[in-house]
């Protein structure tokens, strides 16, 4: 069976927006109605976030995010446990993404197995090696159809991104900055030039940008230079404390896409 993440860039090559929720926000079992209003309004991916007790990477909004996700009684096994039934309601791609800590406590092979019986696509895990997926994970995500999806930064070497290119299958998450996550500027000049760089490159593989997307002016610059970008930060706010998610995604989704 075709992958639906290369199903999707397959179909429409531009302008693909993906947006990132942390499971379990703002309340334990939001996640299946946040999917369903997402899918509904035009996401075309959405990456589900694994609450992890130290997100490194990310920025205090997503931080907070994972702190209420925990408090709520998130875990790894809830998460599968929400999502079990999910293909029957949601045919969009599905990424989960989060720290390795929870994957390898979990069991390498039984986080791959569940999640592939979920019917999710792909895994992001920036913490995980390239060389140790390569020698000691990479055919375990094969065997159980997962695409493991890439980062590449602002310092990431020519040499390493056209390596990640090779071991990639799906699309290359491209890093807008060296800051964390929801950085407040506008994308800059100097971010551009990088962008540039990574198009030269001509890669095999569809790329999509993250870190600091917020608005429709942010997304639409981020295409510009990609296939398509992530809000991971923005959205969060938009449904903290909401009260009615059908309309709060729907209008946060519709000003993205005027």
């Amino acid at each position: 069976m075709s992958n639906r993440i290369k199903e999707l860039f397959q179909q429409k090559n531009k302008n693909i927006l993906s947006i990132f929720c942390t499971a379990g926000f703002p309340n334990k079992n939001d996640i299946v109605s946040i999917l369903e209003h997402a899918q509904k309004n035009g996401v075309d991916m959405v990456e589900i976030g694994m609450p992890f007790s130290d997100p490194t990477a990310d920025g205090p909004v997503i931080q907070y995010s994972n702190t209420i996700a925990i408090n709520n009684g998130m875990t790894l096994k809830v998460l599968f446990e929400q999502l079990k039934d999910i293909r029957q309601k949601i045919n969009i791609p599905l990424v989960l993404m989060g720290y390795f800590n929870p994957v390898y406590q979990y069991g390498v092979e039984n986080f791959l197995n569940d999640a592939n019986a979920c019917g999710i696509d792909g895994v992001i895990i920036p913490d995980l090696p390239m060389y140790e997926y390569e020698t000691m994970y990479q055919q375990m995500f094969e065997k159980y159809k997962l695409k493991n999806i890439f980062l590449v930064t602002p310092q990431t070497s020519t040499e390493r991104i056209k390596k990640i290119d090779v071991l990639s299958d799906a699309f290359i998450y491209i890093v807008s900055s060296n800051a964390i996550t929801g950085g407040n500027a506008d994308i800059q000049e100097s971010q551009e030039k990088y962008f540039q760089r990574i198009q030269a490159m001509q890669l095999n593989n569809p790329i999509v940008i993250g870190f600091g997307i917020k608005d429709k002016s942010t997304f639409d610059t981020a295409c510009n230079y990609a296939n398509g970008a992530i809000i991971g930060t923005a959205f969060i706010k938009a449904i903290d404390q909401s009260k009615d998610l059908e309309n709060d995604i729907a209008s946060f989704i519709k000003k993205i896409q005027a």
